[in-house]
């Protein structure tokens, strides 16, 4: 059944630039500095003689970021409203990306970690501002159609990253590994730390960019929303609620969140690696995460055309569970590029997770809006965990076989696509 309830005082336009248009760049910031960790995986791993787990440790540093930040990102808004806050994310993320400068010339993986960890930092203020926008700017029931559309501004960004760094970072790569494995400690030190150096001007770049668009994101004309009014339905049924944990669709949205947002980025992130793994060059695997963005930007496009009018936004949820879930099967049994490109089609899978949880996590959350935003927010340090695992079962069995930690995650989604999200209400 269509959900009835609001989350939130719809959004009053301003003269000037459309807000969704404001957004839409905000998110494609998202993709952009998220996704280029799929490039930064194996390139500091060569740069910084590393383990697989401890390649992985880059998705732990960006998404941990995610956790730490939950609260604070709320407090952040309330101080500040969103439109400052969003121009504060953006400055955190450039002076994350600042630490990449003496993180190249030291070549200390440590200080890449804490770049990643400022960067996401900023990310998570901006998540919690950005979405909420979203979900608000028309009716609930098409609120995943929205967050698709954000989406194909984020996963643009997405396929265009790992391109653009993997051009310059990767650069005769293969050759470098072939040179590096014939020559001792001592030799490879200079032709480490000119892999190293070749992300001080992309990153010098990036940090440019974000100060011009935080300082245009101050100065817009981007209107605050007011997610303390409840309609009357609403507030009556939050008559008798003291706590954003007495919403069970909230508490196992936040799950669902965690889960997936583990399994999309470990399936950006390694596909690059386990193409190598295959022995396909490095030269060819790079491009990789790409074709994943594609899927994602694919799955999409079916959303925005789909949804409400052909298919709701819970059974695109189910649709996607079982895809993730058939697809993570077809690449445990099949080999070379066929497992490759299923790896590839969970971004298809994938792409509707996270414009379908949201409204279904946050539909009848009322004044709790903020704050349960902020904890969705926190779902996303499920990618701290997940990829990493995923690098620990690499370096103890093979690149694979480890992708059977994607089976449980899908069906959790399953769950609640299906019943989870229902939990607590009288109507779903």
């Amino acid at each position: 059944m269509p959900e009835t309830s609001t989350i939130a005082t719809p959004i009053q336009k301003k003269a000037g630039i459309n807000p969704i248009i404001i957004i839409g760049v905000l998110f494609f910031v998202f993709g952009f500095i998220t996704w280029l960790n799929s490039v930064l995986v194996p390139y500091l791993k060569i740069a910084c003689q590393l383990t697989n787990l401890e390649s992985y440790l880059v998705a732990t540093a960006f998404y941990i970021a995610y956790l730490v930040m939950a609260v604070p990102s709320a407090k952040v808004l309330k101080k500040f409203g969103f439109k400052n806050g969003m121009a504060i994310g953006l400055v955190i993320i450039a002076i994350g990306a600042l630490v990449f400068i003496p993180a190249a010339l030291t070549r200390i993986y440590g200080l890449f970690l804490a770049g990643l960890f400022v960067q996401g930092i900023g990310l998570a203020i901006l998540q919690s501002a950005s979405n909420p926008y979203v979900v608000v700017l028309g009716p609930a029931e098409s609120a995943a159609k929205r967050i698709s559309i954000m989406g194909v501004f984020n996963k643009s960004a997405g396929a265009i990253a790992p391109i653009a760094l993997g051009v310059v970072a990767l650069k005769n790569v293969d050759q470098l590994k072939a040179k590096l494995a014939t020559m001792s400690a001592a030799e490879k030190v200079p032709l480490l730390n000119e892999l190293a150096s070749r992300v001080i001007i992309p990153y010098i770049c990036i940090m440019v960019a974000l100060v011009i668009l935080a300082i245009l994101t101050y100065r817009s004309t981007l209107p605050e929303i007011d997610t303390e009014h409840e309609d009357e339905v609403t507030a009556l049924a939050n008559s008798n609620k003291t706590s954003v944990f007495q919403f069970p669709n909230l508490t196992l949205g936040i799950i669902a969140l965690f889960v997936y947002v583990g399994a999309e980025v470990l399936a950006g992130d390694s596909i690059i690696s386990y193409g190598s793994s295959l022995n396909i060059p490095l030269s060819t695997a790079k491009f990789f995460a790409t074709f994943t963005m594609f899927a994602m930007l694919l799955g999409y496009g079916i959303g925005i055309i789909c949804i409400p009018k052909y298919i709701t936004q819970q059974k695109a949820l189910v649709a996607s569970a079982i895809l993730g879930f058939i697809f993570s099967v077809l690449a445990l049994i099949t080999h070379g590029y066929a497992s490759v490109l299923c790896i590839a089609l969970l971004g298809l899978a994938n792409a509707l997770m996270w414009p379908a949880i949201w409204p279904l996590a946050l539909n009848g959350l009322g004044k709790f809006t903020k704050i349960a935003s902020s904890l969705l927010v926190m779902g996303i340090s499920g990618a701290a965990v997940i990829p990493p695992l995923y690098g620990h079962f690499v370096d103890v069995y093979s690149a694979q076989t480890s992708y059977l930690i994607l089976l449980p995650i899908y069906l959790f989604i399953f769950y609640y696509a299906v019943w989870g999200h229902k939990l607590g209400k009288s109507t779903a």
